[in-house]
């Protein structure tokens, strides 16, 4: 959990970052306001905009040191996460009051972990990884960079998941699978066999889509 009053900028604020909000602010994490490329017709939290990121003149990458990635797209959040880490600044870890950790795991910066996951022991999880509210990640598995795992997806123990890979709602994947760099998992999907990277497959059990 982080430190109180910590500071820090969103970056990204439609619909993912209301969830990432809620959490950042349990964790008394002050937010200064967000940036995005402009402001959304929905503001819950009242936050104050800052602008554009993309844009040369953004003036808050010299200002502040620490930020929160809210964009639910594993393409575009990789691609802030770079632009946050090409500016000296920090993506910040965001982890929901409500989660269930062991201790005997590691997760990388900028991960965001909502409420009600569970992740048991020596579980590894890279950077800017979204575990989505009530999955469960068992012993052992290995999610790389840039993932995103939807709501209420089960994988079982020791389940490898390549870079920028997507894991759709209530998802399950069966012990030992690993799945590709940038593959994507259909919703309800219950996978049984290795998926090569950047496939796309759905059903029960699990099949390639063309």
């Amino acid at each position: 959990m982080q430190e109180d009053k910590q500071s820090a900028i969103l970056l990204g604020y439609s619909g993912h970052a209301l969830v990432v909000t809620e959490a950042a602010l349990l964790n008394s994490i002050i937010l200064i306001g967000y940036a995005d490329y402009k402001p959304p017709a929905l503001n819950p939290y009242q936050l104050s905009y800052l602008g554009d990121e993309t844009e040369s003149d953004f003036e808050y990458w010299h200002l502040y040191e620490h930020y929160i990635l809210g964009v639910g797209s594993n393409v575009i959040r990789a691609k802030i996460a770079e632009r946050v880490k090409a500016h000296g600044g920090t993506c910040l870890t965001i982890i929901h009051p409500d989660a269930s950790l062991a201790k005997l795991i590691k997760i990388g910066a900028g991960t965001f972990i909502a409420r009600n996951v569970a992740v048991n022991p020596l579980a590894e999880i890279g950077q800017n990884v979204i575990l989505n509210t009530s999955c469960s990640i068992d012993h052992e598995c290995h999610i790389a960079d840039n993932v995103h795992i939807a709501p209420g997806a089960v994988l079982a123990g020791n389940v490898k998941v390549g870079k920028g890979a997507f894991i759709g709602a209530n998802a399950v994947i069966r012990e030992g699978i690993s799945i590709g760099k940038e593959a994507v998992i259909g919703a309800g999907s219950v996978v049984v066999k290795d998926v090569p990277p950047k496939k796309i497959v759905a059903g029960n059990p699990s099949k390639r889509i063309k």
